[in-house]
């Protein structure tokens, strides 16, 4: 499972990723870059998997240990201090289950997220009252000012991932198009978006037919993988889980392309776009 990384930013993030690089390029093993420090080895990989904040004075210990010229140093922290900000999603962690948090900044940097649901319209894809009426039934565990935070949230995200161009594709079963959350009005307005999304150049949506035979997501929960723009990140998968709020999150080479291949074949049996968007119409 993917390491918590604490709602850490995109930049803080690459940093840590380059310590580790600076390190290796270096020649030092973990203990000696904590002997540097005066600190265990466990430290050293905590920050270089940015599972901590990145400390200022431990940063520049170990830029000089591992050789970095005085301008590079200062190059270093200048970034770090801007890292260290909180990434804009901060104010909204009250309405955020934890793995969301952790994903965040991951989603910042992503240039592509691909999507599944096995039963209603994939979360980037819903509206705002499809999301808050989804939640009323799924997660009665939260409050109802919470459940109307997270439906603003997601129109934010929504927002953000179309300024920063990140593309959408998303496969889902025809039978989330008359699985009815909400009412009938806020079903035709969720429809209706669904169509128009659909027309964009920067989302893919694809549907399998209700009487399709099993394809390689049949009886896989929601599940999205994040392709990140950001050489120092890995892809990353998340699986959602059986219990309201829980999910698995992995950036293993070897997973992330196991669900890709899935993902792959799902869609390779799909309806093509342009089918799609014929049955929305």
């Amino acid at each position: 499972m993917a390491r918590e990384r604490s709602g850490r930013t995109v930049q803080h993030l690459v940093l840590a990723a380059r310590l580790k690089g600076l390190r290796e390029g270096a020649g030092l093993s973990s203990r000696q870059a904590a002997d540097a420090l005066g600190a265990h080895p466990a430290t050293v990989r905590r920050i270089e998997l940015a599972q901590t904040s990145l400390d200022e004075g431990q940063v520049h210990t170990l830029l000089t240990a591992y050789g970095a010229a005085p301008a590079e140093i200062t190059q270093f922290l200048g970034q770090l201090a801007s890292a260290n900000l909180p990434g804009w999603w901060h104010p909204w962690r009250d309405a955020m289950d934890p793995w969301q948090l952790d994903l965040m900044s991951v989603e910042s940097a992503a240039r592509l997220i691909r999507t599944w649901d096995p039963a209603l319209i994939p979360l980037l894809l819903r509206t705002p009252a499809y999301a808050r009426a989804a939640d009323d039934v799924l997660r009665p565990d939260l409050s109802p000012d919470v459940r109307a935070r997270r439906a603003d949230l997601l129109a934010e995200r929504q927002r953000r991932l179309a300024d920063q161009q990140t593309r959408i594709w998303a496969v889902m079963p025809t039978a989330a198009l008359r699985t009815r959350v909400g009412d009938e009005e806020l079903m035709a307005e969720q429809i209706a978006a669904l169509r128009t999304a659909a027309e964009r150049a920067d989302i893919t949506v694809q549907l399998h037919p209700e009487d399709s035979p099993p394809h390689p997501l049949t009886g896989i929960p929601a599940l999205s993988l994040y392709r990140v723009g950001v050489g120092e990140l890995p892809d990353h998968i998340v699986r959602e889980g059986g219990l309201a709020g829980t999910a698995d999150v992995w950036d293993a080479t070897n997973v992330v392309t196991a669900y890709r291949m899935l993902l792959d074949r799902s869609c390779t049996l799909a309806l093509h776009p342009d089918m799609t968007r014929e049955v929305l119409a």
